[in-house]
């Protein structure tokens, strides 16, 4: 660990980082503001679906639009059963962190029951408030 006296961190690397981090979510609230509105205008002008473009004084706003499909998953199983066609269904085996803690909780299972099978991942966040107010 550095000490105070030997880090290369400055005061003026943690303002400009404190007061970027004010203005990101200024501009963040700012443009989801304004795609609402452009969304708003759209939806109106071709269809809450479609995709739409206008010009403006040399800039072009565009919408489009992505189709995502997906299958419902509680009823295309139960077609595909009723078909017989169960090859086409995925068998999922994955643990379940709820009923596992309660087993360890109730003394149904120990930590050596399971030891070497918990990853553990990091991930680093940076957070710089002010110590005093602005």
């Amino acid at each position: 660990m550095l000490k105070n006296n030997d880090s290369f961190i400055t005061e003026e690397m943690l303002v400009k980082y404190y007061e970027l981090g004010k203005k990101k979510k200024e501009i963040d609230l700012e443009m989801n503001q304004l795609k609402d509105l452009f969304h708003e205008y759209f939806n109106k002008l071709v269809g809450p679906n479609d995709k739409g473009e206008i010009s403006v004084n040399g800039y072009k706003l565009q919408r489009q639009m992505r189709k995502m499909e997906k299958y419902n998953e509680e009823l295309t199983v139960q077609r595909l059963e009723n078909l017989q066609m169960n090859e086409l269904i995925q068998v999922v085996k994955k643990p379940d962190d709820a009923k596992i803690k309660s087993a360890l909780t109730l003394g149904l299972l120990s930590d050596k029951h399971l030891e070497g099978c918990i990853v553990t991942t990091f991930s680093p966040a940076i957070s710089v408030k002010t110590l005093t107010p602005r």
